[in-house]
Parts: C-alpha cells; structure tokens; sequence
C-alpha cells in the first residue's frame, strides 16, 4: 500500500511499461519471511563489508538480483538518473536546499533512514558525528567551482547536484556493485555514462526543472517511448515493506540476541534500548525498525569479522 514517502504502488506502472514495450516481464515478490531472514541478512553483510543498517531495502535488492541471475547474467539499472536530472523529492524542499550540510539527510529524505540512538551511553557523543559530517561537507563543497554571473539560488543547486554525483549516488554504486556480484550478475548504469553526466551537469536548475517537476529533462527527452502513465508519475523512493509481519520478525530476532547478553554487539549497542524494541507489547515505529536492523546488522557483522577485527 502507499505511505508517507511512496504515494503509488511500483507494479502498476511496471505493467504499463510492460504493454506499452511489449516485452515479457515477471513479478518477483518477498516475503517478510524471506526479507528478514537472518541468513539472507548474513549473505548482504558479506556481499557489503559493512552493517549498513538498510534493512528490507537491501535485502530486496539482493534478492531482487539473485531472482534475476536465474534468467540472465546481465541487467540494466537506473541510478544516477536522479543524481543527473534532479530527481530526488529533497532536491524540491526548503528543508534541504538550505541546509548547510549534505541534503540527503534533511527534508523527507531523513525520514528513510532515521532510527533511534541505540548505542550505549556515551558513544553517541564520543564519535562526534555531527561534526564530522560538517567537515566532510565544507571539505566536499570547496571543491566546487562557481560559475560568473550565477546567481546564489544557482549556485546552491549546483552545490546540491554536486554532493549527489560525487557523494551520494557512489554510495548506490557501490551497493549494487557488491550485491549484484555476489550472486554473479552484472549490472550496467547507462545514466552513468560520463558524456551524459557532463553535460547536463552544467545545465542550470531553471532548465532542468523548466516545468517545475522533478526530472524535467528527462521527461520530455523519453515522452515518446513511455507511457504517459510513467512519464507524469512523480517520483517514488526505493521501495521498502509496510507488511507489519516484518517488523515483527524483527523483533523475534533481536530477542535471540537479547538471550545472549555476553555477545559483543552489546559493546556498541545498548541493551536496554534492544530489550524495549524488542519486547511483544512494542509498537514499533519506523525510526525504531531502522534501529533494530541496524542492530541486527552489527550484530552480524560483527560475528562474521570479530576475528578478522582481533588479529587487526
């Protein structure tokens, strides 16, 4: 069903692309079961490296791919195209376009990935993060270039369109990177090709947005091979799981946790954080899901290279 972020389903308009292309498409779709399974979590740690704390959203794409390794050895996949043509919902908000920190984290976007401070007391404030990422995003926009003449609105989306090509979108590169190859799919990026990536980069934002949506560009540039449907849908972020049997699954598996208090994501994670997110009664939230995946997440990471850790 629809939420806050995603007011339309993907399937509908995947079905008429399918009609209008006459291509032969297959619905693929998951379970709770299958998207919080400790075991598929353990296979997205290692293809990742890291407790990325993402959860459902990368789960699905590791099975997403998996499903399409079974027909194919090559895909073809989106990203950059928001990153190029501006169409991510923060590019649009106030919030966002005048924070002086990385735009991601601002707006309707931080709602993605917001989660409770689940760290043991202290550590939270002992890493600093605030100010870390105040530096990384100083040290990131004083390698940009202004243009003469452009006025200061301009130039803060340029900065804005900056930080997502050479910040954000590297982040779902390397994501789709790792997970495609750990079931042995390649998957290519065409909106990553760096002519295309050049030139519209220096297009200014009232051309990009030049009938004020999301996208602009693009659109007009693919009316005439999509369905109108497709090509005045507005956009929807990555798709994540609203079934209230998957937040619960995640409770049952912070509870297998919580029956070994020796273990050592208790080092990082607080445990009477987990015990409350975990516990029957717990209506458990969107910021308090991406807590218990994050929880979860290092728990793993942490068993699968805590030796690797010791020796270092």
């Amino acid at each position: 069903m629809p939420d806050e972020l995603r007011g339309t389903l993907d399937a509908p308009f995947v079905r008429d692309v399918a009609r209008h292309s006459r291509t032969d498409h297959e619905d693929i779709v998951l379970s709770s079961d299958e998207l919080a399974d400790p075991e598929v979590r353990s296979a997205v740690i290692r293809a990742r490296d890291i407790p990325a704390g993402l959860g459902d959203m990368d789960a699905s794409l590791y099975l997403l791919f998996r499903a399409i390794r079974g027909a194919s050895t090559v895909a073809l996949s989106g990203e950059s195209a928001d990153e190029v043509f501006g169409g991510y919902r923060h590019f649009f908000e106030p919030e966002a376009r005048e924070a002086r920190n990385f735009p991601w984290l601002a707006g309707s976007a931080r709602r993605i990935v917001e989660t409770d401070d689940i760290f043991v007391p202290g550590l939270s404030s002992a890493l600093e993060m605030p100010a870390y990422l105040q530096d990384a995003y100083d040290t990131a926009v004083a390698k940009i270039r202004r243009l003469d003449g452009e006025s200061d609105f301009e130039w803060q989306m340029r900065k804005i369109c900056y930080l997502h090509l050479t910040h954000f979108v590297r982040i779902l590169l390397d994501r789709k990177d790792r997970m495609s190859m750990a079931v042995g799919l390649e998957v290519r990026v065409p909106f990553c090709e760096h002519r295309l990536v050049e030139y519209v980069y220096n297009t200014p934002w009232s051309l990009k947005t030049y009938d004020g949506r999301e996208k602009s560009l693009l659109r007009g540039a693919a009316l005439d091979v999509l369905p109108t449907s497709v090509a005045q849908r507005v956009k929807a972020p990555y798709p994540s799981t609203l079934d209230p049997a998957y937040p619960r699954r995640l409770q049952d598996n912070a509870r297998e946790y919580l029956a070994s208090p020796g273990h050592p994501v208790f080092d990082i994670v607080s445990r009477d954080w987990l015990a409350r997110a975990a516990a029957p009664e717990t209506e458990v939230t969107l910021t308090t899901r991406h807590g218990l995946e994050r929880a979860l997440d290092l728990a793993l990471w942490l068993e699968i290279y805590k030796p690797a850790l010791k020796m270092s």
